[in-house]
């Protein structure tokens, strides 16, 4: 009687590392970490294009300034406009990340944060040429780029679990400075660009009959300002509250462990 001989094929490397990664996923607890792993990474990416942008802002802005003095600010604008306008779109993102929870920031005070910038840029700043050549909008993204170039960074070191002491103090606390004042560049801003809406009539408008009102955009402006510094306390309390949060003692020695 004959032996009877099997020959299977012995899978390759490549082939057992698949099956192991499909057995994995195939588990609850590795279709988390699967998810949880891709979530992380899309988020360290947003942070880093973020950061990329906001720091060549930032760059721009010194080397412009230390090489041609106070004849680059008139001309900051012109010159990182259109970058600055895409971060800032790319920045209603974030919105979008807290709704769908993977980012468990506040929604409110993000989403407050957000809107104040994107009607600043766009429909105060973008919309009245005369208004971007003045110093307040220079010293606008100096304080918003400032401010993103460190958040963005602590985000991204944070994201690999890196938790840098100094960096973290200066995330949670330069914030609270510094955010108070760019609303008051901002408010500058508006109040500079309303005699230009006044004379030029953008964004007035009358409805036709049987409404017969008219917008006079100047008067929204206005009362956008009153918005403006209410949401400023409400943002302000919550960054001292975050504040708080993450660098009490407990939580220091959590990081640094």
């Amino acid at each position: 009687m004959k032996p009877h001989f099997e020959i299977k094929a012995v899978p390759s490397h490549s082939e057992e590392h698949h099956q192991v990664r499909e057995w994995c996923c195939s588990q609850p607890w590795g279709q988390d970490w699967s998810s949880s792993f891709t979530m992380n990474t899309y988020l360290f990416m947003y942070d880093l294009m973020q950061f990329c942008g906001h720091s060549w802002i930032f760059t721009n802005m010194i080397i412009r300034f230390m090489s041609f003095g106070k004849d680059s600010i008139a001309d900051t604008f012109y010159s990182i406009g259109l970058v600055m306008r895409l971060c800032q779109l790319l920045s209603i993102l974030e919105i979008l990340h807290i709704l769908i929870g993977i980012d468990k920031s506040r929604l409110f005070p993000r989403c407050l944060q957000i809107t104040e910038r994107v009607i600043v840029l766009f429909v105060v700043i973008n919309s009245q040429e005369e208004v971007q050549g003045k110093y307040v909008v220079c010293v606008l993204f100096f304080l918003w780029n400032l401010l993103d170039v460190v958040r963005y960074t602590y985000n991204m070191l944070a994201r690999m679990g890196i938790y840098y002491l100094p960096l973290t103090w200066l995330n949670f606390s330069l914030c609270i400075l510094l955010y108070p004042l760019s609303v008051l560049a901002k408010a500058f801003a508006i109040c500079v660009s309303l005699p230009y809406f006044e004379s030029f009539g953008t964004y007035s408008i009358k409805l036709p009959f049987p409404f017969a009102i008219s917008i006079h955009f100047p008067y929204v402006l206005k009362m956008y300002l009153l918005v403006l510094f209410i949401g400023m306390c409400c943002i302000t309390h919550t960054l001292i509250s975050e504040r708080n949060a993450h660098l009490g003692r407990g939580n220091i020695k959590k990081k640094r462990s």
